[in-house]
């Protein structure tokens, strides 16, 4: 059996004679000063995800011309091709949205084109997964780059970051406690320059977990964006691409990311105090690969490990902190007793032979714990079910108050995330400190889960003092966020879910401890109005109607049915 083609004979266009298809392709290919001794080179992908409204991509044409000079140092043929670029403030209503979209753009992209090997440069919230799902389905040998965070900024003498502390301090200004002029000013120093936000939210979360997978070379994951590190790694990362082109049958996504991988990968998850959107995230990648991961293996890993980093909004500080606390080698170094050493990197070698070559976190620094001194313990994420949530609900315990982590309160229930908007400071809403926030029709099927989660303190309580209340919806939070926030319930409420049949007043209980969230109605009432429930109307065309026809739910991974599973 003849070997498949390679280089600029892969996936040759459909004219029906395969010599005129490799004749034409160098032909136009001469015309951007391409000859055949070019072409006769391993050829690496570079997917550019840079765009003007994408800020956290700012440093992107550097990463992307690093990337190609490793490329061209170690022999191979760079080429460069855009994808969608994802930014979750400058989309609307989420990126959630558009993350399966960019995941089958990247599928079909390493699909259509001539690579033998690609390197995905992202960062941003929903891009990293997004390219992990699009690697696995076409399983060529992949790598993966981030932009790595921004660097913290300072006001007034306090350092700041995005976006724990843009949620704090906008809190404080609903409050009244900081005025229009203060909240501009601060505008102006939170984000001081380009990267991901350099808390523990989902961009950094994501990239540490990666690394952790072997889908990274190691360092790459909190190097701050637009760093010398951060270019060293691209750069490195360029001349490992060729590497992989050279041995294809070796390094593929399916070979990498094993169950194993993943298990690790949710151990990392936990000692982070990571972000709540990779529960939603892994499942989906995961599902990719053919490999089955659960929320039963979610709590399996919050249960055995306790919280290792201190990054807000779990701990104090950044993620360039971290970087120079020895980033996420230091930190799975740590970690070794609970991770499976067997498992394969991009890099050639075992998790193991890896760690071999790692130092344990120095004495020096408080940002990666040992095991033996934890920052905090077990139980950073918690999965709840219960009759409210029958298919699971998460919450970030380690950023939630812990009095509020035991609570039965009366629901205030709003329909979407638009009734929030119009109702959540109207002075006279009848809310007290010990109501639950319910907030419905925002998970997959209902508004594409965007991150609303983090449902606001109504204004007539936080000029009181309130700081935090017991809210649950069928949405995502910001991993930059903190608070008593139960997420992703499902079934949804546009599905038929539990959530959907919660009326105003309704008794609702939470029991961290006991992994419990149940609605107080009996199961006569429920029934009845569940027969008077009528579901919402979908979206009438285009990628929304594809969404929300195909889309699952939150516990499994919310990927396309038909993308789901091995290709």
């Amino acid at each position: 059996m003849s070997e498949s083609p390679q280089g600029v004979l892969r996936n040759l266009t459909a004219y029906g004679d395969v010599a005129f298809s490799g004749y034409m392709r160098r032909t136009f290919l001469a015309s951007a000063g391409y000859d055949r001794d070019d072409l006769s080179r391993p050829i690496v992908g570079i997917a550019d995800t840079r765009s003007d409204y994408n800020t956290c991509h700012r440093d992107v044409p550097q990463i992307v011309d690093a990337v190609r000079r490793g490329v061209l140092e170690a022999g191979g043929l760079p080429m460069v091709f855009p994808t969608c670029s994802l930014h979750e403030i400058n989309f609307s209503p989420t990126t959630m949205l558009f993350r399966n979209l960019l995941a089958m753009e990247t599928e079909e992209l390493i699909r259509a084109q001539p690579m033998d090997a690609v390197v995905l440069v992202g960062g941003c919230d929903k891009t990293l997964p997004a390219q992990l799902m699009g690697a696995a389905s076409a399983n060529v040998p992949a790598l993966c780059v981030v932009t790595g965070p921004m660097r913290a900024g300072s006001f007034r003498g306090e350092r700041l970051g995005a976006c724990t502390d843009c949620r704090r301090l906008w809190h404080q200004h609903r409050a009244g406690r900081l005025d229009e002029t203060e909240i501009e000013q601060i505008e102006q120093h939170l984000c001081s320059s380009g990267g991901t936000c350099m808390v523990m939210g989902t961009a950094t979360s994501m990239a540490c977990i990666t690394e952790a997978m072997g889908m990274m070379l190691s360092g790459g994951a909190v190097a701050p964006s637009g760093s010398g590190a951060r270019l060293r790694h691209a750069a490195a990362s360029g001349r490992r691409a060729v590497d992989l082109a050279r041995q294809p049958e070796r390094f593929r996504p399916k070979q990498i990311m094993t169950r194993a991988a993943f298990l690790n990968g949710l151990t990392v998850l936990m000692a982070l105090g990571g972000s709540t959107n990779v529960i939603v995230h892994l499942p989906a990648i995961a599902r990719r690969c053919g490999v089955a991961l659960t929320l039963d293996d979610v709590q399996d890993a919050a249960d055995r490990v306790p919280l290792l980093v201190d990054c807000k909004p779990a701990g104090a500080h950044y993620a360039e902190d971290l970087h120079h606390a020895g980033g996420a080698p230091a930190l799975l170094k740590a970690l070794e007793p609970m991770l499976d050493r067997a498992t394969r990197s991009v890099a050639g070698d075992t998790l193991g032979d890896l760690l071999d070559h790692f130092d344990p976190p120095g004495s020096w620094q408080r940002i990666v714990h040992p095991l033996s001194d934890p920052l905090g313990p077990t139980g950073a994420l918690t999965v709840l079910r219960g009759s409210l949530a029958p298919d699971g609900a998460i919450i970030k315990s380690a950023a939630a108050t812990e009095a509020l982590c035991r609570h039965a309160g009366p629901a205030l229930v709003f329909e979407s995330v638009e009734d929030v908007t119009r109702r959540i400071d109207d002075p006279g809403l009848a809310v007290t400190a010990n109501h639950v926030l319910v907030m419905r029709h925002a998970g997959p099927v209902g508004a594409g889960m965007p991150e609303a989660g983090g449902i606001p303190i109504p204004k007539v309580l936080s000029r009181r003092g309130v700081n935090d209340m017991v809210r649950i919806s069928d949405a995502r939070m910001s991993g930059t966020a903190y608070g008593t926030v139960v997420l992703h319930c499902s079934p949804e409420a546009a599905v038929g879910g539990p959530l959907a049949l919660v009326r105003d007043g309704d008794m609702i209980d939470l029991d961290v401890s006991r992994r419990r969230l149940d609605l107080r109605v009996d199961k006569a009432e429920m029934a009845q109005r569940r027969a008077a429930l009528r579901p919402p109307e979908k979206p009438n065309r285009g990628w929304r109607r594809l969404f929300a026809e195909h889309v699952l739910q939150a516990h499994e991974g919310a990927d396309l049915d038909f993308l789901a599973g091995e290709s």
